[in-house]
């Protein structure tokens, strides 16, 4: 009797690995074929592919998540993929082959570029650093069909003291920076910044910076996405019900705000 239920528990534990080993193995198949089928849950609308090339700001939050599940809200089949450690430049994504492999290694419709957030104030750095790996990485971009998208940042709530810019002198200078980058390259520019200097003047209880004054808060990633919902789908993201955990009040302040630059 003993031995005969010894039998039993081995076949039971055969049956049971064979049955772990299918699900493994389709689990694995499953992952594998996300990557050639229609991305998203709207199978049936054309895919959006969103590749983030940045840094914190960008990582900080999960910006291309928070994008990403704004516009499936609003209707749109799109996925996204990110590139981006702690400071990193675009002068550094230009010569990364993580970065550079990234942009290659699929189809991209869009790819959006995030500078540190010094650089694009600073008229010395713009010129040596900013510009020319910008000039390269969009030349990638256009080489492989996708459209590029400067994601113009905002500035530190304190400025840049030891450059003797304020927040209203460091944001101007950003933005003369995006916008001239943009002009120059032919480069449409998602002015979240300006969305931010915008809240800041019409809702200032909207906290969207985190307590170090430079990366952003909940409230501020979900503004950026904001802003480039309005720029990639040129449509506005009033309206749309994902909040992205905000209340509905403080999330359709930030819709407004990211159509008004």
């Amino acid at each position: 009797m003993l031995s005969s239920r010894r039998v039993m528990n081995r076949t039971v534990w055969r049956l049971l690995l064979v049955c772990l080993g299918v699900v493994l193995a389709l689990g694995v198949v499953g992952v594998a074929r996300l990557a050639d089928e229609p991305c998203g849950p709207l199978s049936r609308t054309a895919c959006v592919r969103v590749l983030f090339l940045g840094n914190s700001y960008t990582y900080v939050n999960d910006l291309p998540t928070v994008f990403r599940d704004l516009a499936r809200a609003g209707g749109r089949n799109v996925e996204t993929g990110m590139v981006a450690n702690g400071g990193e430049t675009l002068a550094q994504h230009a010569a990364s082959s993580d970065s550079l492999g990234a942009i290659r290694g699929s189809p991209w419709q869009f790819v959006v570029l995030q500078e540190q957030s010094e650089i694009p104030a600073l008229a010395s750095a713009w010129q040596t650093q900013m510009f020319p790996a910008a000039e390269t990485l969009v030349a990638t971009i256009r080489s492989v069909a996708a459209t590029p998208v400067l994601l113009e940042t905002w500035a530190h709530r304190d400025g840049l003291p030891d450059q003797g810019l304020d927040y209203a002198a460091m944001q101007a200078a950003i933005t003369q920076g995006y916008r001239s980058l943009g002009a120059t390259l032919g480069v449409a520019v998602a002015p979240a910044g300006e969305a931010w200097q915008s809240v800041l003047q019409a809702n200032p209880t909207i906290a969207l910076w985190q307590a170090d004054g430079s990366h952003p808060s909940p409230a501020g990633t979900y503004l950026a996405a904001c802003v480039l919902y309005d720029r990639i789908f040129d449509a506005s993201p009033v309206g749309i019900s994902d909040a992205g955990g905000l209340s509905s009040d403080v999330a359709h302040a930030l819709q407004v705000a990211a159509g008004s630059p």
